[in-house]
């Protein structure tokens, strides 16, 4: 039996970056995942904030050089890579100097929000998926962690669905909390279309905020996973909404990865 191949996308990741608990968690599983025989590739934004030198990172140019497109503009694509100390486990930085050159994740010094975190999204969604179609690594599984990496599944279930590379994938969305209430500017669906996408696929970017990546992210994935934190209200109410899918809770426990084992296999079936 072949290795499961499990792609990790997220918006942070320890030794890198911790400005949530999905940087810790995002350090734990995909090693525990590797010790159990699956084969792994990780991607997150390369923030601004993160020391190039101190964690050593460094550019891949093979898979540089792609233009992404964001709405009408297009965006050159630069890859970066680094190991985890003390782990055989590389993670892949999607780069881009207008997007993530920044000192900050997703607020500036004055804690207000990025206008432009949409666009950093879509680009990095896009470049997550573009990127490893260069690598030519077909992931069994697609686990996509927080509002920043919500149009994966969509992309995967549209644009990409006949690609060799992502055609047998299935894709998971673990929801995590936010505060955030920003309204983007501009017209949101637009700037994500994609090859395959229409209107119609596109009614829960309307709300133009944070949680209409979630809910796109819930709506596409083939699998929600519930971590056991306090959500908002607003939250809440979006597993409500989306009460018809399969939806896993998973405890931040001892059985955490036991359950994360069997939910990639259990998926992948």
């Amino acid at each position: 039996m072949s290795k499961l191949r499990i792609l990790y996308a997220a918006t942070e990741i320890l030794p890198f970056l911790q400005t949530t608990k999905v940087a810790e968690f995002l350090n734990t599983l995909p090693q525990a995942m590797q010790e159990r025989g699956m084969e792994i590739r990780i991607f997150v934004p390369r923030f601004g904030i993160i020391n190039e030198r101190k964690n050593r990172l460094h550019e891949v140019v093979r898979l540089s050089g792609i233009n992404i497109a964001v709405g009408d503009d297009e965006k050159p694509l630069v890859i970066k890579v680094a190991s985890i100390p003390n782990a055989k486990l590389q993670v892949y930085f999607i780069d881009n100097e207008d997007y993530f050159h920044r000192k900050s994740v997703f607020v500036d010094k004055n804690n207000k929000f990025h206008q432009d975190n949409d666009e950093r999204a879509i680009f990095f969604c896009k470049g997550v998926l573009e990127t490893v179609k260069k690598l030519g690594w077909a992931p069994d599984i697609v686990h996509c962690n927080d509002w920043m990496t919500g149009l994966i599944p969509m992309y995967l279930k549209t644009t990409y669905k006949k690609d060799p590379i992502f055609k047998d994938s299935k894709s998971m969305f673990t929801v995590y909390n936010h505060n955030y209430t920003h309204k983007f500017d501009g017209d949101l669906a637009e700037k994500v279309k994609m090859l395959d996408i229409d209107d119609s696929m596109l009614g829960h970017l309307e709300s133009a905020d944070i949680d209409s990546f979630i809910k796109i992210g819930m709506e596409y994935a083939d699998s929600v996973i519930k971590t056991n934190e306090d959500f908002s209200e607003n939250i809440n109410a979006l597993f409500s909404d989306f009460n018809s899918k399969n939806i896993s809770t998973v405890s931040a426990d001892d059985t955490l990865l036991d359950s994360y084992y069997n939910l990639y296999n259990e998926l992948s079936r």
